[in-house]
């Protein structure tokens, strides 16, 4: 671990116990879901890796420029270098300055999804993803499958598959199967893919009927 980072996980205080998540009450599927989220997205606002990436997004904290998105992308990095309660200290401060209304704070709980999801905690990604969503007037294209992931990692899979059924309504060409999935989404990771390939499996098996 770097020096600035040991620095920031040093100064962090009371850090409290890991949250323990509950399966969150989820809306039932809508027919189609075409809008686009411009909060949909990594916050990210320096490049690089290792020490000189952690450097940098302390520059950015000290000098007081973009302090959300450092933030953000400091607690991605410091779990994926293991520093799981350093992270999460973050992003419970980003949560705490945020509100679900605006697209700052939409913005972090997206991201705060998917750093759950990688942690192997579906429920919690799911809880995040849906309050990302919980104030929108809009279907965004990216909640279907993205549901549909966390539902099937965990061990729902009969609702994986009702929230898959919504993106192949949407975009029939797209979800039909699973060969498009690089294209359709670059940001996942190759297990990620592989396993919403399985909830594909399951919807050709016997796609639900709508409504």
């Amino acid at each position: 671990m770097s020096v600035s980072l040991k620095w920031l996980a040093s100064a962090v205080l009371a850090l409290g116990v890991a949250n323990a998540w509950a399966a969150p009450a989820l809306p039932a599927p809508q027919e189609f879901y075409f809008d686009t989220d411009a909060a949909a997205a990594p916050m990210v606002v320096a490049q690089g890796e290792g020490d000189e990436l952690v450097a940098q997004l302390m520059k950015q904290r000290q000098r007081g420029r973009k302090v959300l998105e450092a933030n953000i992308q400091l607690a991605s990095v410091a779990i994926g270098m293991g520093r799981t309660e350093l992270g999460e200290k973050l992003y419970r401060d980003a949560l705490a300055d945020t509100t679900p209304q605006s697209a700052a704070g939409r913005g972090v709980r997206w991201n705060y999804g998917w750093d759950l999801m990688r942690q192997g905690q579906p429920l919690g990604a799911l809880e995040q993803w849906l309050s990302a969503t919980s104030s929108q007037y809009t279907n965004p294209s990216w909640v279907p499958p993205t549901f549909a992931l966390a539902l099937w990692r965990a061990g729902q899979q009969q609702e994986a598959v009702k929230w898959y059924a919504a993106a192949v309504r949407t975009e029939p060409t797209q979800w039909s199967d699973s060969s498009r999935y690089a294209e359709l989404l670059p940001g996942w990771r190759d297990d990620e893919r592989a396993s919403l390939a399985e909830v594909q499996q399951a919807w050709a098996a016997a796609p639900p009927a709508w409504p």
